[in-house]
């Protein structure tokens, strides 16, 4: 499986795995609304077997996210079972999330979507937002569009969030904007030196044993031989900004992520 996934979760070969039978030897043949394995234990315990095998390495062994985003709280925050069926089974194009493997059954994807549930942190329920959208989508245009796109208009030098309220629970988007989290490998930062001196900040896009590419801050790319730079340095935090109260507010805060909780997996270009 490729690291850094927007959301996934994997499937195997029923014999690679040596996983039991489930009490419903084969899901329907339609795509039901509603996982039809969503109660079997036996699919349950197929589906941790899945997941711990072929998608803990991006989204961590408790579905938290390592490199590929947290999964736990995607039914809480309204993705239906068949948004993720078809997400699973078609991947998400622009990312590194690839399309289902076509040789494994239907069945092996309600497993792991049997299980996913089991993870998936509900508690009172998915989290009200009570901001105001309008704004929430003004803020975003002037702090962050520059990065980021959202149907088709922003900057690249961060994730697409065209559907970035199906992906992750508004707990998940509220840490990440406060300054929290990870930096995903598809937006590592990086600072080249040359050996005259010259420094160039950006992301790093692609890299091997003998040269690297980077896209500097005005989205500029920029290749290199190894040989020919002083240093690389691999930053340790995300090039996105920390905004504490003292840049966006709590009330802000709440507006923002009112409108991103709007970018989900169904809804149309603006």
């Amino acid at each position: 499986m490729n690291k850094g996934s927007f959301v996934v979760v994997c499937v195997v070969l029923w014999g690679a795995l040596g996983v039991e039978s489930s009490a419903h030897s084969r899901a329907p043949a339609a795509n039901p609304a509603v996982n039809p394995l969503q109660d079997d234990p036996a699919a349950i315990r197929n589906g941790q077997a899945i997941f711990r095998a072929r998608c803990a390495g991006c989204h961590g062994f408790d579905g938290r996210g390592l490199t590929g985003p947290d999964v736990t709280g995607l039914l809480a925050a309204g993705m239906t079972d068949e948004q993720l069926f078809q997400i699973v089974r078609r991947g998400v194009p622009g990312t590194e999330m690839p399309p289902f493997d076509s040789r494994s059954q239907v069945d092996e994807i309600w497993e792991t979507l049997a299980y996913l549930r089991t993870l998936n942190v509900t508690e009172s329920g998915p989290q009200v937002l009570t901001g105001d959208a309008a704004n929430g989508e003004r803020l975003f245009r002037a702090q962050c569009q520059r990065c980021h796109i959202v149907h088709g208009k922003g900057g690249v030098l961060g994730p697409d969030l065209s559907r970035i309220g199906s992906a992750r629970p508004p707990s998940a988007l509220a840490e990440k904007i406060r300054g929290g989290g990870p930096v995903g490998s598809r937006y590592q930062p990086v600072m080249l030196v040359t050996r005259t001196g010259q420094q160039i900040l950006g992301i790093r896009k692609n890299e091997d044993d003998f040269s690297i590419q980077v896209m500097d801050l005005r989205e500029r790319l920029h290749g290199y031989l190894k040989s020919d730079l002083a240093r690389i340095v691999y930053e340790p935090r995300s090039l996105m900004p920390a905004y504490g109260p003292g840049q966006l507010s709590d009330s802000e805060l709440d507006d923002l992520l009112r409108y991103l909780g709007t970018l989900r997996l169904n809804a149309g270009a603006r």
